[in-house]
């Protein structure tokens, strides 16, 4: 088995898809006006509008309502991140601090509310477990 992705249900998805374009960089790949992908080296963030709900099961999810869940994306310099995010953020949750498992991490909500992590490794231990 193999983690690929991760899938955000929202009711603006062109909204979303822009934040996260701005936020990360990357460009997203659109398959329909309800369902864009944003690709990286190793997993991929879907953004999907609320008309897709049905398609697996009605009511099985609802937008602007996690409460659990952080995504996480690995970055050079989570210092700089932030710089250049401020003015685009609406919402940090936490300025860039080292954690004690070894990352600086910020976190942020994007405009649904979601909490999103941007990090950088900074102890050896934690700089060994990401490289390669």
């Amino acid at each position: 088995m193999d983690f690929v992705s991760i899938r955000i249900i929202t009711s603006d998805v062109a909204r979303l898809v822009d934040f996260y374009e701005r936020a990360t960089g990357v460009s997203a790949t659109w398959a329909t006006e309800d369902f864009a992908e944003l690709r990286t080296a190793h997993a991929t963030l879907a953004i999907a509008g609320v008309r897709t709900v049905p398609l697996f099961a009605s009511g099985s999810a609802r937008p602007a309502d996690n409460h659990s869940v952080i995504v996480e994306f690995l970055v050079d310099d989570v210092d700089q991140v932030h710089r250049n995010l401020t003015g685009h953020v609406t919402e940090f949750v936490q300025k860039p601090t080292t954690m004690p498992w070894g990352n600086r991490s910020l976190l942020f909500r994007d405009p649904d509310g979601n909490l999103v992590n941007f990090f950088t490794p900074v102890t050896a231990a934690a700089v060994a477990k990401f490289a390669g």
